[in-house]
């Protein structure tokens, strides 16, 4: 019997589709009967014997996997009760995939676990790994927005728990498929670089997603990342799971369309499995995990589900569907199924079956009930508290620990070669040797990226690293700035310290959302129980003499001040970049920040300051207990003797300080003024405190940010001026202009330059 094999009345028409399949499930049970030829149900099978004929689980196995299945279920059910009473904020529910409970049941509580959002039936499996555990309870208390929900503390309705490596994800299509990926690639890498995971060596990385998003860019980045590391013959052992439905929110995907993408992908191993069915697909989930971690390949799972009860509580498919459409879906619930195989077994009765219905319904909507009472967040502290953790004492001492002596000659290849006993240097050379003191204090540190092994960068910046440390720990990636950053957070993931690198600013666009919407969101939305602790370098902003335009003089910093908890340094000269990184790294270790190290490409090789041949902008490496404390700036005083509050004061960074250094000495000549310099170095959090420190002696301010007019960084040292109550000083900006850079002569039409310090000087005086 179906749910469509009687005529639909004309009452259920217009009613709640939740409604319809709840009423579906408790009329299926009570109408059962045999199918023809079959017979009554069996004899009631024990614990370890199939629970169907052929089937591979077992009579245990079925009645957890289909008690599990039934918490997902109701918690859909009161999630779409209780939302009009405004005690429950989410319902996008997983009606219909309730199948995937079988992948939690085959895996292991220390397997990590990337999940989309309909994985109410995992998540309920999963709770069975570990004693004390009620995934009723918390899953109430997260769909409350409680403070006490133990995944994200009531930021967002998540899927997510630390002792069962359940790493929490939002809604952002199809970007968890990455970092999935590199915790493959981590677990693997752990053990060649002798790093002690936190789970099991043998263990393996689950990424669940619909169907829709598996044509999402994102996605397919993943996929040709796992199969060209598969290609090569490396170890990548990921469990991609496709849980096709059918359909993305309104859009169907073809008929046959996934499996004619992945079952023929080199390199991408295909197992197919019916997750409608419990019995049937049982087996077949089960090889396909076995598959990954033996083989510790990439695997590809493609599970058959269904969508019931529209994509979310506001999509109202009666709208856009036909009734005999979704009658014909509903009748696919795969819980009508599995009540099908407890009574053709003889597992359990009717009575038995609509008893552990309503059994489960009553602790769903007694949990939703009790979470309702709990508190929420009640103030901006408390739903800050875990973005961006900061404890100066611990990253201080952190910066300023040294690396042990003999680690340190063996990086320089002996002791006159250390770096602190070398002339003074530009800033390309002294953020490698900046780089060596790190990988010799964390042997756990990695650094990736495009051209950054055997070249040593694009600029050299890495030349020697790989020499110094071996392949296992500064290798090349293939060509993919969404896979470097997703192979960040899964060397994070296991507790390494990832220092990936971006070749320009201009290619850290294509794969934002990875730092954005993934990995500075992490510590937010798991109430900073997981972390990404790592420093993205990024070769960025301007002034290469027209070279390559825009994409290699990108200056748009703006889209990385807009990430909230992220931290962006930018140093101008050799000094403040060693001492700044040992502060980066400090900060991942110690808080799990995330952090961008801006690298001006057009000072990479900066030699001279005011004219050539002097030797201005070369700096002395400095002593290695030395750090740079988050926020400090960099003050470069008047040479006037004058008295008195400077005639003006320069805030800026990047190109922009040796610019600002000789404007202001033309400045200080051509109007016997006082000239301050500030150079900020830090872009992100802006240390206002500073700005207005700084401000409050002058009696002229300057702001050059090679930033764009309409997005940069000045609009942020305006507002701190102005909030601080130094709004009235006369100020001029000299900014880039809002255009993509062009090439040769005409780059410098677009971007600062010293003439246009000197003028906007003049226009102050006048």
């Amino acid at each position: 019997m179906s749910a469509t094999s009687k005529p639909i009345p004309a009452r259920m028409r217009g009613l709640n589709r939740a409604e319809i399949c709840d009423v579906n499930f408790q009329e299926f049970v009570r109408d059962w009967r045999p199918h023809d030829g079959m017979g009554g149900p069996g004899t009631r099978p024990a614990a370890g014997e199939a629970i169907l004929h052929g089937s591979a689980l077992d009579a245990r196995g079925f009645r957890e996997l289909f008690e599990s299945q039934l918490v997902s279920r109701h918690l859909d059910l009161m999630a779409r009760v209780l939302r009009v009473q405004n005690k429950v904020f989410y319902t996008i529910g997983s009606s219909g995939h309730e199948g995937n409970a079988m992948v939690a049941r085959l895996t292991r509580h220390t397997d990590p676990a990337f999940l989309h959002y309909r994985s109410g039936g995992f998540m309920a499996e999963r709770f069975r790994k570990l004693p004390g555990m009620d995934p009723v309870m918390d899953s109430a208390l997260s769909f409350a927005a409680s403070k006490d929900d133990p995944a994200s503390g009531g930021r967002h309705k998540v899927w997510g728990s630390k002792p069962l490596w359940v790493l929490p994800q939002t809604s952002t299509i199809a970007s968890h498929l990455p970092k999935a990926f590199g915790t493959a690639i981590a677990i693997e890498q752990a053990r060649r670089i002798g790093h002690q995971l936190p789970i099991p060596d043998d263990s393996i990385a689950i990424c669940s997603f619909g169907d829709a998003s598996s044509n999402h860019a994102t996605a397919q980045t993943a996929f040709n990342a796992a199969a060209w590391t598969a290609y090569q013959k490396l170890p990548a052992p990921v469990l991609f799971v496709c849980e096709d439905n059918g359909i993305g929110i309104s859009v169907k995907t073809p008929d046959g369309w996934v499996a004619r993408n992945f079952a023929q992908r080199a390199d991408l191993d295909y197992f197919a499995a019916d997750g409608l069915d419990l019995a049937a697909g049982y087996g077949d989930v089960e090889r396909a995990v076995e598959h990954c971690r033996r083989t510790r390949r990439p695997t590809f799972l493609h599970l058959r589900t269904t969508r019931i009860m529209g994509h979310a509580g506001t999509d109202f498919e009666i709208e856009w569907r036909s009734i005999e459409e979704l009658c014909a879906v509903e009748a696919t619930d795969p819980l009508l199924r599995s009540a099908a195989i407890a009574l053709e077994s003889g597992l359990m009765s009717k009575d038995e079956v609509l008893a552990l219905y309503e059994d489960t319904r009553r602790k769903c909507f007694a949990a939703a009930e009790e979470a309702d009472r709990r508190p929420r967040l009640s103030s901006l502290e408390e739903v800050m508290a875990p973005l961006a953790p900061y404890t100066p004492d611990a990253v201080k001492a952190e910066a300023g620990r040294v690396p042990a002596r003999e680690a340190r000659i063996k990086a320089f290849g002996g002791e006159a070669k250390l770096p602190e006993k070398q002339p003074a240097r530009h800033l390309a050379i002294q953020i490698n040797q900046a780089l060596h003191d790190l990988f010799a204090k964390y042997p756990e540190a990695l650094l990736f990226g495009e051209d950054v092994a055997q070249k040593g960068g694009v600029y050299t910046v890495t030349k020697g690293l790989q020499k110094a440390f071996s392949g296992r720990r500064v290798f090349n990636t293939l060509l993919d700035e969404t896979v470097i950053l997703g192979l960040a957070q899964g060397f994070a993931n296991m507790g390494m310290l990832p220092l990936p690198e971006i070749q320009y600013l201009a290619y850290f666009h294509n794969a934002a959302d990875q730092i954005r919407g993934e990995a500075a969101s992490l510590q937010f939305f798991s109430n900073d129980q997981y972390r990404n602790p790592m420093v993205v370098r990024i070769a960025s902003l301007g002034y290469q003499r027209g070279f390559g335009g825009h994409f290699h003089n990108d200056n748009s910093i703006t889209a990385l001040r807009d990430i909230p908890g992220l931290v962006v340094g930018c140093p101008s000269r050799g000094d403040d970049a060693a001492t700044m990184l040992r502060t980066l790294a400090a900060l991942a270790k110690v808080d799990g920040r995330v952090c961008a190290f801006l690298e001006p490409i057009a000072l990479y090789m900066a030699k001279d300051l005011y004219a050539p041949g002097d030797g201005g902008w070369l700096t002395e490496y400095p002593a290695p207990d030395q750090a740079m404390p988050l926020g400090e700036g960099r003050v470069y005083p008047s040479s006037s003797k004058r008295r008195g509050d400077d005639d003006l004061v320069i805030f800026t960074f990047g190109n922009g300080v040796p610019m600002s250094l000789r404007a202001a000495r033309a400045i200080e000549a051509k109007h016997q003024w006082k000239v301050r310099v500030v150079d900020l170095r830090w872009l992100v959090p802006l240390n206002e405190a500073f700005i207005r420190e700084q401000a409050a002696s002058a009696r002229r301010i300057l702001i050059v940010d090679e930033g764009r007019r309409s997005a940069g960084v000045g609009e942020g040292i305006i507002t701190a001026i102005v909030e601080g109550g130094y709004g009235a000083r006369p100020f001029r900006r000299v900014v880039g202009a809002d255009t993509f850079t062009p090439l040769a002569g005409a780059a410098f039409l677009v971007i600062p330059s010293d003439e246009q310090i000197i003028a906007a000087a003049d226009s102050l005086a006048a």
